[in-house]
């Protein structure tokens, strides 16, 4: 028998899915009569998120407005940084009051790479170079809260090469932490467990993709 958890891990992945045939559907169609199914298709699909994430549909629609054409995953891009005694760089996050690594969703017109090194210089102050990737990560395969969004993350390991002031508005603090003494987390952003992998794969060389 399924858990609780399991059960509202299960109906977002449907809600999810059941939005993203409606946009998709939408961008395509050229009929009249299937472009109103799939208008009534994304209101049911809005209904059953704002009922899973517990907010209005009316926030679900203004979420997804943006969102035409080919359903796709968005994308989350983060760096870890770690300093001489083996701590990680975290930032707080002014929305929630707790701790993750910088880093946020990809923008266009940069690679990757370059917008995780552009969140950390917002974030924390620091510039960083960033030499690899540590891991790109499927978010519905790990235990995050219940989000209306399919997102894939991809951590990269960077070095820092310069100090300076935060200057963005999301994050309101910046520190080192050790990786198992670690504060409270955004968990809709990173999990102890994930910083705790990131730590052994960049000792080890490794990478990791689920």
């Amino acid at each position: 028998m399924r858990t609780s958890a399991e059960l509202t891990k299960r109906r977002l992945t449907q809600a999810r899915r059941l939005l993203a045939i409606a946009q998709t559907g939408l961008h395509y169609t050229t009929g009249e009569f299937d472009r109103e199914r799939y208008q009534e298709l994304l209101g049911l699909a809005q209904d059953q998120l704002a009922d899973l994430a517990d907010i209005d549909t009316a926030e679900i629609a203004q979420l997804f407005t943006p969102e035409k054409g080919y359903a796709n995953p968005k994308l989350d891009v983060r760096c870890a940084v770690f300093n001489d005694a083996d701590q990680v760089l975290l930032v707080r996050e002014a929305a929630d009051g707790r701790w993750s690594l910088p880093g946020g969703w990809a923008d266009v017109g940069a690679s990757p790479a370059e917008n995780a090194i552009r969140e950390v210089r917002e974030e924390s102050g620091y510039t960083v170079t960033v030499s690899r990737l540590l891991a790109a990560w499927d978010m519905l395969k790990h235990d995050h809260p219940p989000s209306v969004f399919h997102t894939w993350k991809l951590v990269f390991l960077g070095s820092i090469v310069a100090s300076g002031d935060i200057s963005g508005v999301e994050t309101d603090a910046v520190g080192f932490f050790p990786v198992h003494a670690l504060p409270p987390l955004s968990l809709g952003r990173i999990l102890p467990e994930q910083i705790q992998k990131l730590h052994e794969l960049r000792r080890n060389g490794a990478m990791e993709f689920d």
